[in-house]
């Protein structure tokens, strides 16, 4: 039962906060995330993130990822594959450096400064994406740019994060870890594959299956055990379980029922999982740690934020974007969220990050994905 009035709880803030940023003019999760870190460890201290909230949390961001696939225009996508390279490359490398360089101004060790940029490195999709649902942006140039850079920021930041891990552990000889790192990377590599090829080869059969079935909702519950399988098999070999829901949303975003699956996932996600999400996100945010280490948090964040949209902006702007595009798109990737939690995490449990430093930089993440919507209803005004 407490479990349930967790829930309880969490849901009835998560529409309060909505509701209040909605009047305010400001995207919705922008008001689930701030009643997260109420009802968290930073204030009220009434929720704290238990495994039964991070697990609907997760069903939640794999949701809103689909939705997202199901939404974008492929034939966009597929023109904007250089400029979304490009825009991730960027805003990946010039993150890298900066915490690099803030990490070793702080005496932190080569090693942890290479995971502090890791960890700043990654981009959350999921936060960009729902507000520019909310703004009516994601199909623009720009919003497809941000979707596409987002994506292949994921697959490179695991991917680095493999390397560092496979190279930077005492525990195995080097030999044995390249091994395992380049039989990690062909799995990655091959699932991938299989994953784009499988979902849009499935994805027609499976509609002419539903309408077969007399089972109520039959086509929800046929999809969810699609999206899900898409996404444990992502995790299974590495990669983040998002991209697995995001390409069997972009293959059904071809097929005519692609309105009434919008439609009926929409209901569900929006309706349960995905505030739980948006609110397990403002959970995380603590207060241990920042007031002791002030002046590294603020260069943190101050850092975390311009180099992302600086990195990212400048890689559109190469692209060749117009300067406010450019702009856009850097803000889009600002946001850090549940991917550079899950970095610092990894990071946290290989003792590359002590504990306070941990809270610290969890700090700025939260800090950071709280921002960032602020950020694109600012430069994405004009588009509304």
């Amino acid at each position: 039962m407490e479990q349930i009035k967790l829930v309880i709880l969490i849901l009835l803030f998560a529409l309060i906060g909505g509701q209040i940023s909605v009047r305010s003019k400001l995207p919705a999760v922008i008001g689930q995330l701030i009643a997260g870190v109420i009802l968290g460890p930073a204030f009220l201290n009434w929720v704290r993130p238990t495994s039964l909230i991070k697990n609907l949390a997760e069903i939640g961001v794999i949701l809103l990822m689909f939705l997202a696939g199901l939404e974008s225009d492929l034939t966009i996508l597929k023109k904007l594959w250089y400029p979304s390279l490009l825009v991730a490359l960027m805003g990946m490398i010039v993150p890298i450096i900066v915490a690099y360089l803030t990490g070793l101004l702080f005496a932190f060790a080569p090693i942890d400064c290479l995971y502090l940029g890791l960890i700043f490195a990654a981009t959350s999709v999921s936060i960009s994406v729902a507000v520019l649902q909310e703004l009516g942006c994601l199909r623009s140039k720009e919003g497809m740019t941000i979707l596409g850079a987002a994506v292949v920021d994921d697959i490179l930041s695991i991917l680095l994060l493999s390397i560092a891990s496979s190279l930077f552990n005492t525990q195995r000889p080097v030999t044995t870890a390249k091994y395992e790192l380049a039989w990690h990377i062909f799995c990655q590599i091959g699932y991938l594959i299989v994953l784009i090829i499988g979902s849009f080869w499935l994805a027609p059969r499976l509609v002419k299956l539903w309408t077969k079935i007399t089972v109520p909702a039959a086509n929800v519950l046929l999809l969810l055990v699609m999206i899900l399988v898409a996404s444990f098999g992502a995790e299974f070999v590495g990669l983040s379980d998002v991209i697995g829901a995001f390409f069997v949303g972009l293959a059904f975003s071809q097929l005519n029922e692609k309105a009434k699956l919008q439609e009926n996932f929409t209901t569900i996600g929006y309706g349960f999982f995905i505030p739980l999400f948006f609110i397990s996100i403002g959970l995380e945010m603590t207060l241990t740690g920042i007031w002791q280490n002030i002046g590294l948090f603020v260069l943190l964040l101050i850092g975390a934020i311009l180099s992302k949209w600086g990195g990212a902006g400048i890689g559109a702007k190469l692209s060749g974007f117009s300067f406010l595009s450019s702009i856009q798109i850097g803000a889009g990737m600002v946001s850090r969220g549940e991917m550079a939690l899950i970095v610092a995490q990894i990071s946290r449990q290989k003792h590359f990050l002590t504990s306070t430093t941990y809270s610290l930089v969890v700090g700025v993440i939260i800090l950071t994905t709280l921002i960032a919507p602020f950020l694109l209803k600012l430069v994405f005004t004009d588009k509304q």
